[in-house]
């Protein structure tokens, strides 16, 4: 990274530490609804210390990976028979605009009935999240390959499997990186909010242990949490293989 953007980066999060600061020192609220930097950063120390904040991020984060890795091979499958099976699209690629449409939240209540208060359920309301997302962009990355590369692949003697492998997915990868990514942050939406409703360890239940609790300042640094590993999973993972992508494609 520039280090004239990381040092705009680093002053604009300084200047938001010293208002929110300044904020809670005022007395416009009191702190039992907007708690100082110092108290929340006293209960993400605590947090760290008993080992709770860790164990709920490797919880969270061990949903967040095996659910996003079952949309990413599940929706990559839809989305090419989607591209290359007209009737396959004309039935289930409507149903799954449709299906795009329902927030990953509104699928609890029926994975609460289906799993119980298990992982399974956890993990099924991730990968509807992400699921669609890399479906309908691998659909779009397929159907945008020039048609004249399958049928040189074809004449060749590619076919199958080996057509998928070698030709479909390399020339679409472009669009599925985009898929991976919008998959992802839906996933990681939906692991926090299932979590919520379950209630069953991992980060959103320490969200919502917080809420029980009255703690604002334990929500609040929660909230950062999740908020820091979104920042670090996009920043360090997905940019660089999307900048790398792009690069070996000659799009960047």
């Amino acid at each position: 990274m520039n280090k004239k953007v990381l040092g705009k980066k680093i002053a604009f999060y300084v200047i938001l530490v010293v208002v929110w600061q300044a904020i809670a020192s005022s007395g416009i609220w009191p702190n039992t609804i907007f708690p100082s930097t110092a108290e929340v950063f006293e209960d993400l120390v605590y947090s760290a210390a008993d080992g709770s904040l860790f164990f709920g991020i490797g919880t969270s984060l061990w949903r967040l990976i095996v659910g996003l890795s079952i949309a990413i091979v599940g929706g990559m499958t839809l989305g090419i028979f989607m591209a290359r099976i007209k009737t396959v699209n004309q039935t289930i690629g409507s149903l799954v605009l449709g299906l795009q449409s329902i927030p990953s939240v509104a699928w609890v209540p029926l994975a609460l009935l289906w799993f119980g208060f298990t992982d399974a359920g956890i993990i099924f309301v991730t990968v509807i999240g992400a699921l669609f997302a890399v479906t309908i962009n691998t659909y779009t990355g397929v159907k945008n390959i020039d048609p004249n590369y399958i049928d040189a692949a074809r004449n060749m003697g590619a076919k199958g499997s080996q057509l998928i492998t070698s030709i479909l997915i390399p020339a679409a990868f472009p669009y599925m990186i985009s898929g991976f990514k919008q998959g992802w942050a839906f996933a990681w939406r939906g692991v926090i909010g299932a979590e919520l409703l379950f209630s069953f360890l991992g980060l959103g239940f320490l969200l919502n242990a917080g809420r029980q609790l009255g703690d604002v300042s334990q929500v609040i640094s929660i909230m950062l949490v999740i908020m820091a590993i979104g920042i670090l999973i996009d920043g360090f993972v997905f940019k660089k293989i999307e900048s790398k992508v792009m690069f070996r494609w000659g799009l960047g």
